[in-house]
């Protein structure tokens, strides 16, 4: 059967087990979808939203890979990891002798902008290679610290030595380093047990839908779970054309419209409503298209 060309995105609840790509095919296939991407991945053992796009939605899914993130997590406490998760060999154990108190003198030193070195067993390419290939061969690579941000940390439960946080963040984070750091600042060891995404830019869990929740749906009822390419863009200005500026930035011509900032990125509507895609505006104060939707 041919594949369809069909456009949006799917809010999915990815399960553990599962990488992110393994989702992404199964969503495809249930859609029978010509073409599909993901918005940045979940490591296997998390779970939670992972906004997938299909069709011309792909053209946009960079808008929300640099989108703010909001992950719950448990940390466990005394036990260090070779992979700083579930996935890894333990290296380490020590007693934990620490309480609230403890936790909450050191969370607030991980809010903020921190420097933070992405771990060894990460997706992070050198020559051309992930990391994590370096890391199954027993090679340990220098690696620079990158900026993050943690916009806020919160304390949600402590037990024994079972740690549960709610991790607000920007881009580029990992929250396997950071359970490891929080162990290392209570000299007790740390690793990341279990990691739930709750929110990727405006997007949240409660609007997702699971995988065995679409395959129990009939093909024709899968649709509606499908939010329209321009979601992933409504943090953008929105630019409405008239008839003859609209075919002209359809057809890849930059447009004179009042009101513009040089630099400023649109979401840009035709006549009747219809996303055209976003377009920016350039040294001229033009309008120019960047990412135009098929006609």
């Amino acid at each position: 059967m041919a594949r369809r060309k069909i456009d949006g995105v799917l809010l999915l609840d990815k399960p553990a087990g599962m990488t992110s790509n393994q989702a992404l095919q199964k969503s495809r296939w249930l859609f029978n979808a010509e073409k599909a991407g993901h918005t940045g991945t979940l490591d296997p053992f998390a779970t939670g939203l992972l906004p997938l796009c299909l069709g011309e939605a792909t053209k946009f899914s960079q808008f929300l890979l640099n989108a703010d993130k909001t992950y719950w997590a448990e940390i466990e406490l005394g036990v260090r990891t070779s992979t700083g998760d579930p996935e890894g060999t333990i290296l380490e154990t020590r007693p934990v002798t620490v309480g609230r108190a403890d936790i909450e003198r050191v969370l607030p030193l991980f809010i903020g902008d921190l420097l933070q070195i992405p771990p060894m067993h990460s997706a992070l390419k050198r020559d051309g290679r992930p990391l994590y290939e370096y890391a199954r061969k027993g090679i340990e690579l220098d690696r620079a610290a990158r900026p993050v941000v943690v916009h806020s940390l919160d304390l949600l439960s402590l037990d024994a030595n079972r740690l549960i946080v709610r991790v607000h963040c920007g881009k580029g984070l990992y929250v396997r380093t950071l359970a490891e750091d929080i162990g290392a600042a209570l000299a007790c060891g740390a690793h990341l047990k279990a990691l739930r995404r709750e929110q990727s830019g405006a997007f949240d869990i409660a609007d997702a839908v699971s995988l065995d929740a679409l395959a129990a749906l009939a093909p024709e009822d899968r649709d509606r779970w499908l939010k329209p390419a321009d979601c992933l863009v409504e943090s953008l200005p929105r630019l409405d054309l008239d008839i003859e500026a609209a075919w002209q930035m359809s057809h890849g011509q930059a447009i004179w419209h009042t009101g513009l900032t040089v630099g400023e990125r649109l979401r840009v509507y035709d006549p009747t409503g219809r996303f055209l895609g976003v377009a920016e505006v350039d040294q001229e104060g033009k309008a120019a298209p960047r990412r135009l939707l098929a006609n």
